[in-house]
């Protein structure tokens, strides 16, 4: 298994490799709340719509043709968040017990098409990702604090479907941006106390 990783990154294309490093750039810049991580993620994004394509995972092609866009309304958003001097919020309770809900629900139910229209490799897990990561990146979007417990779970998900599409390096990027995802929700979380108390 290390070797075949070690053979995938070797094989790694500088199309994907950009992507990567431009989304740790995001990933990073966007922990320390700073608004030019926008831009790295909209550029990695842009990249990964292809890639996902190629790698037959339309829901995950789609997802960041998505990020595309939210990345122009982070960009925006953020600015006038921090026009506003708005820190970081936070959603009640039965707001994530009803997002997860629709997320199974809507999960079931694009899989199925997937699996029945398309040569999805792996329909179920594609679109489960797709829907969790679409709620994460609004509350990253809107600066909701609970959107790096989402994405350390889509990214566990995420490293194993582009692992076993040979995507390896980005596979890695996804392992890093649960790392990542950890440190942010940590760091988040002491900025909320921090003005909470």
């Amino acid at each position: 298994m290390i070797d075949a990783l070690l053979r995938g990154l070797a094989a790694t294309g500088p199309a994907e490799a950009l992507a990567v490093t431009l989304g740790i750039v995001y990933a990073l810049l966007i922990m320390k709340r700073n608004r030019l991580g926008w831009i790295a993620g909209g550029l990695s994004a842009a990249i990964y719509v292809l890639l996902a394509a190629r790698a037959r995972l339309p829901m995950q092609s789609a997802l960041q043709a998505y990020y595309v866009g939210m990345a122009a309304y982070g960009w925006y958003n953020w600015g006038r968040v921090q026009q506003q001097g708005r820190g970081i919020g936070r959603w009640p309770l039965s707001r994530h017990l009803t997002a997860l809900l629709l997320i199974g629900l809507l999960s079931l139910l694009s899989s199925r098409l997937l699996a029945r229209e398309t040569h999805a490799a792996w329909p179920y897990m594609d679109s489960f990702t797709t829907w969790i990561s679409l709620l994460a990146t609004w509350l990253v979007a809107r600066m909701m604090l609970e959107n790096w417990l989402y994405w350390i779970v889509a990214d566990g998900i995420l490293a194993y479907l582009f692992a076993a599409q040979g995507y390896a390096a980005t596979a890695g990027l996804f392992l890093s941006y649960m790392v990542i995802a950890t440190f942010g929700f940590r760091a988040w979380l002491h900025q909320y106390r921090q003005v909470a108390s």
